[in-house]
């Protein structure tokens, strides 16, 4: 069972701690807390998917050595839809692991046993080099523009209205946009039921979107990878 709640430390970073192991829970949750984190645990890959469908976080720390959906698995899942910095822990340190992490798209690798003041220094690194970068809120294809942290689409600035669905599609998009997102990935962040779930909702907000539905040009399919958003950020 997951565990949503917080603690408050100096600031306002928010980590989610993925691990199996209720002593390591249990441990870095405390630890972290104590230095100045915010800290949510979830033991599996699961529990951690239903916390981050209610909650944003900062900061992934991610054990790979789980039942089910493993670490590695879950980093090229959340590769898919989601640029949140992500930290993996392992009990094997061979390169091919590290390696086989780093490629998936984690942005660190630590092997157990480690001291949590490492974890530390190394989560501060990664988020001093994530506040260097400029968040996008904002994207704009044709005379649309989306804004991403109300979720408010206008064409030619009249606001549209889009279905709880259409909203959350258009959303996961946006965070990737110019990029395949694939139908599955895609099913899972939108919590759609199948991929052909998927495929009706990409139907109908292509109808809102496109001049001629049929040949899209903004909403686009990337045959065996998935759709894609052909949108450019705003820089502001």
């Amino acid at each position: 069972m997951a565990h949503s709640q917080t603690q408050n430390g100096d600031t306002d970073t928010h980590l989610l701690v993925v691990d199996d192991d209720d002593r390591i829970r249990d441990l870095l949750k405390r630890f972290l807390g104590k230095s100045g984190f915010r800290v949510s645990t979830a033991e599996n890959a699961l529990e951690a998917r239903k916390l981050m469908s209610i909650l944003t976080f900062d900061l992934l720390v991610l054990d790979v050595m789980m039942p089910g959906e493993d670490g590695f698995a879950l980093t090229k899942a959340l590769r898919e839809v989601d640029n949140v910095p992500i930290i993996l822990l392992t009990a094997r340190g061979e390169a091919g692991d590290r390696i086989q992490g780093l490629s998936l798209g984690a942005d660190d690798y630590l092997a157990k046993p480690f001291e949590p003041e490492e974890l530390v220094l190394r989560i501060k690194s990664i988020l001093k080099r994530q506040a260097t970068r400029p968040r996008q809120h904002k994207i704009r294809f044709g005379t649309y523009l989306f804004d991403i942290d109300r979720q408010i689409l206008e064409n030619a600035g009249q606001r549209l209205h889009l279905t709880t669905g259409e909203t959350a599609l258009l959303t996961t998009l946006s965070n990737r946009a110019g990029q395949p997102v694939s139908r599955q990935a895609l099913a899972d962040q939108i919590k759609a039921k199948s991929e052909r779930a998927v495929d009706v909702q990409i139907t109908r907000l292509r109808r809102k979107l496109e001049t001629n539905p049929a040949t899209p040009v903004f909403l686009i399919t990337v045959r065996n990878r998935g759709y894609c958003l052909q949108a450019e950020p705003i820089d502001e």
